[in-house]
């Protein structure tokens, strides 16, 4: 059980600890008056249920952390010069693009041999923007991206990216010039299939 409370303290406490560039005040507040902290992660998948989009978002940043300490202790880690701040943002704000994304509706399933309503999240998308690349938007119309948290936000589906289904190859040579991107990828990847 997704405890809400918990989860935007503790996600307020690390955007603010950690996010401190101009404009992430006002990104802030427009969480907080979203359902962000309310919304799924996805109409039927990975944490489906209230709450679940901002419980995915700390699991993907504790994910991201593990990995990026873990890189670090090795020669030549690409991952030096990633500071708290590239993490927390990649992280935390990957997933915007689901803000005020999905509606409950009601749908008509047999239990027990009767016929109930029962609730189920729908996609209301009033701005079809894409998926990675509709996060990088709308955090751009409150706070500067780095080169590097643009990267990792807008691919961080990985293959799961309908650019990619298509037969974009950008992915291939984002994750090869951009590490971060990757990393961002695989704790997307871990906190959806392992923590969630």
């Amino acid at each position: 059980m997704i405890d809400l409370d918990l989860n935007k303290e503790r996600f307020t406490q690390l955007f603010n600890k950690y996010i401190t560039r101009e404009g992430s005040e006002k990104l802030l507040k427009w969480l907080t008056d979203s359902d962000f902290f309310t919304a799924p992660a996805s109409s039927k998948f990975h944490n489906a249920v209230t709450g679940g989009l901002c419980d995915h978002s700390l699991n993907v940043f504790d994910r991201a952390v593990e990995l990026i300490d873990n890189e670090n202790k090795k020669d030549g880690s690409p991952f030096k010069n990633i500071t708290m701040e590239n993490v927390a943002v990649a992280t935390l704000l990957h997933d915007v693009c689901k803000v005020n994304f999905y509606e409950v509706q009601l749908r008509n399933v047999k239990v027990d041999g009767i016929w109930e309503q029962v609730p189920y999240y729908s996609v209301n998308d009033s701005l079809p923007y894409g998926h990675g690349e509709k996060s990088v938007y709308i955090i751009s119309g409150f706070m500067r991206l780095t080169r590097d948290e643009a990267m990792a936000i807008n691919w961080h589906m990985g293959g799961f990216d309908k650019r990619v289904v298509g037969g974009d190859f950008s992915l291939s040579k984002a994750f090869s010039d951009y590490p971060f991107a990757t990393i961002v990828h695989i704790a997307d990847i871990m906190a959806t299939y392992f923590d969630e």
